[in-house]
Order: structure tokens, then C-alpha cells, then sequence
């Protein structure tokens, strides 16, 4: 590695942890940065996965006053998030490399797709919203999402945190802002036990130089982007998202 190479994995980790603590879909800045540099996919993946987790922490704290009166809701729908994150960190180990390097560029097309339609979701979520008492309860439908998300989480992150504004706004009324702190702490249930999972089961495909990198950087960033992410402009950042998102699929399709 490079100090180039380290620069650029370093600020790659700062905006992914600004952006997942905002936004969400953080992982369409690191992975596709260390499949430029010439990482393995699933070495990238999972060492992206490890290094995002100290940066899932900082935005929690960051939005701990929007969690303070949730944590009965963090609580429940956190253990199926753990249950799903378990489930697609062992999918991903035990599925040849191959696998992943096929399946790949069509999540990360899906989660493009979601970064792109997410003014649409929150229009639609907040229409959704009018005239509806709010709920502090979680049902099956909520449980069900979350695990699944996690699944796809745990396998890969990309855009998870949209994923699961969109399905829970549906389910359990609130404002986006409050679902965003919720998010950040279900993707950081999902981020934290697939790294365990992968330091337990295969820890050599674990990048140490590139954890400690991403780890600096998206606490950092997630820091930030809990205070001033909300007034960044989003359709430059949602552009800029779209446009890695899609260099990572191309990226991955060359031979």
C-alpha cells in the first residue's frame, strides 16, 4: 500500500462515515475506492465491513438524543438486525468468491438505484405519515424487514441504511430524522456482528492496514455527519453516490 493508496482510503473513510450517519449507502464510496486500489472483493468487503464499525458508533452517539426515549424499539428490532447480520456475514464466507463477485454488481445497481429514488421514498413516506397517530410499538412486519435487511447487510452493507428507512417508514410512524437515528443504530448491529462474525471465521480476509484507515476516518465523518450532514446539499452528495455506485459495477463486470 501506498501513501497515496492510504491517503485516499483514509478520506474515502471519512466520507463514508459522514454519509452513512446522514444518508446512508456509505459503502458506495470505501468498496468500490479499494476495488480501484486493487483489492479482492470479499477482502475488500470485509474489511470495509470492520472499518465501518467504530464510524456506526460515533453517528449513534451523534444521534443519541433522537434515540434517547427509542431504545426499547432499538432494542427489539437491534436483535433481529444481529440475527440477520450473522446470517449473511456466513452466507458470504461460505459462497465461493465467484458468487459474490456475480451477485455484487446487481446489489450495488439496486442500492444505486435506491440512492437515486430516495427523494421519491421520503415524499412518499411522508405522505404516508399525514393524519396518522404515531407508534412506539414494533410488529411482525417490522421484525421481518429488519432481519431481512440485515441478511443483506451482513452480506453486503451497500445502501442498507436506506433500505431500511424505506421499509420502516412504512411501518412505524415517525419522522424521518427520528428514523434516521434508528437506522444508524440497526446498521451498526448489522456492521458489528458480521465483523465479529468475520474476525472469528476468516480473519484472513481481513486488511488490517485498510480497517485501521476506514476506522479513523468514518468516526471522524460519522462525528460530522450526525452534526452537518443534514445541510449538506443532498443532490450533489446523492449524484456523487450514483456515479461511484456505478464506476464499482463497471468496475466489476471488466474481466
Amino acid at each position: 500500500m501506498t501513501t497515496v493508496d492510504a491517503v485516499l482510503i483514509l478520506l474515502a473513510g471519512t466520507a463514508a462515515g459522514a454519509i452513512n450517519a446522514a444518508v446512508g449507502s456509505g459503502s458506495l464510496i470505501t468498496f468500490p475506492t479499494l476495488l480501484a486500489l486493487g483489492f479482492p472483493p470479499v477482502l475488500a468487503n470485509v474489511s470495509n465491513n470492520i472499518g465501518l464499525v467504530p464510524g456506526g458508533a460515533a453517528s449513534v452517539w451523534g444521534y443519541r438524543r433522537e434515540l434517547a426515549d427509542q431504545r426499547r424499539r432499538l432494542l427489539v428490532l437491534g436483535s433481529m438486525s444481529v440475527l440477520g447480520g450473522t446470517a449473511g456475514a456466513v452466507l458470504l464466507l461460505v459462497l465461493p468468491a465467484s458468487a459474490f463477485r456475480a451477485v455484487v454488481p446487481v446489489l450495488i445497481g439496486v442500492a444505486v438505484a435506491l440512492v437515486a429514488a430516495q427523494p421519491w421514498i421520503q415524499r412518499a413516506l411522508a405522505r404516508r405519515r399525514e393524519g396518522r397517530a404515531a407508534r412506539a410499538d414494533v410488529g411482525p412486519g417490522s421484525l421481518l424487514a429488519t432481519a431481512v435487511v440485515g441478511v443483506y447487510g451482513g452480506y453486503f452493507g451497500g445502501a442498507q441504511g436506506i433500505l431500511l428507512v424505506g421499509v420502516l417508514g412504512t411501518m412505524i410512524t415517525e419522522t424521518l430524522q427520528r428514523l434516521n437515528a434508528l437506522k444508524n443504530g440497526l446498521v451498526t448491529c448489522v456492521n458489528a456482528v458480521a465483523a465479529v462474525t468475520f474476525l472469528v471465521v476468516a480473519p484472513e480476509q481481513v486488511d488490517w492496514r485498510v480497517v485501521g484507515l476506514i476506522a479513523v476516518g468514518s468516526s471522524v465523518g460519522g462525528l460530522v455527519g450526525s452534526r452537518v450532514g443534514r445541510r449538506l446539499p443532498q443532490p450533489v452528495l446523492r449524484a456523487v453516490i450514483v456515479v461511484v455506485g456505478l464506476v464499482a459495477i463497471v468496475n466489476l463486470l471488466l474481466p
